[in-house]
């Protein structure tokens, strides 16, 4: 009798349809995980990064996609939730990780993994990865890798699972790589870059090409000498 194959893990993965959210996708396939993509719509200003993190979640074959929504712009605080306060332009790079900019969202990370969490919980995954990056970064506070360790402690005492002794792991497979490295791991594994948008502040659902995130994805498109699909306006 032929043996039965062996079901693959369960992960959960946060999407946001960006560069890095999708390589971590495509880690977390790679890794041989069956995985279940998360995204969020958090009140952001721009939603074509929705669209595009579900083109990116069939591309890459994740077992489903699903987006929940958590409105944080009713808190505000943020460039990316409220359209009274402008996204920041033309900033030079050694300005990027001084302080923490406007676009820093309020506990966005932290709600998000908490989602994560509960999903996880549910499906009876054993992961949850994320796409947070400490090298080439914007000073957001929960993209460190203190805020990481954290949030996994958290997790052992908050669930049934971990309470249980099956604690949940939070994978954060690109957070001391530079954005170069990145898009050279991603291009190895086949993430369609295409498909993914990074930026602010698009316009018509192309990249702006001058706020933070377009300048780290394109410079690390140019150092890791990979040509950049990003249509810019």
């Amino acid at each position: 009798m032929a043996k039965r194959k062996r079901a693959a893990p369960r992960a959960v993965v946060l999407l946001s349809g960006g560069l890095d959210s999708s390589t971590c996708l495509a880690v977390a396939r790679r890794d041989g995980f069956e995985a279940h993509a998360l995204s969020v719509n958090y009140g952001q200003r721009h939603r074509t990064e929705l669209d595009r993190a579900r083109r990116v979640a069939r591309a890459l074959g994740a077992a489903d996609h699903r987006v929940v929504r958590v409105d944080l712009s009713a808190f505000g605080g943020s460039a990316l939730t409220d359209a009274g306060v402008a996204v920041p332009k033309d900033r030079p790079a050694r300005a990027m990780g001084r302080g923490i900019p406007v676009t820093y969202v309020p506990a966005r990370n932290t709600v998000l993994l908490a989602l994560a969490l509960a999903h996880a919980e549910t499906l009876g995954a054993s992961d949850i990865y994320v796409g947070v990056n400490a090298i080439d970064y914007s000073g957001y506070p929960d993209c460190r890798p203190a805020f990481i360790r954290a949030f996994e402690r958290l997790a052992r005492v908050a669930t049934k699972a971990g309470v249980e002794g099956r604690p949940l792991h939070v994978r954060a497979p690109l957070l001391r790589l530079s954005k170069a490295g990145i898009v050279r791991l991603g291009t190895a594994l086949g993430v369609p870059y295409r498909l993914t948008l990074s930026c602010y502040d698009p316009v018509r659902g192309r990249a702006c090409g001058r706020c933070d995130a377009c300048e780290l994805r394109r410079k690390g498109f140019a150092e890791a000498g990979v040509p950049d699909p990003t249509v810019y306006v």
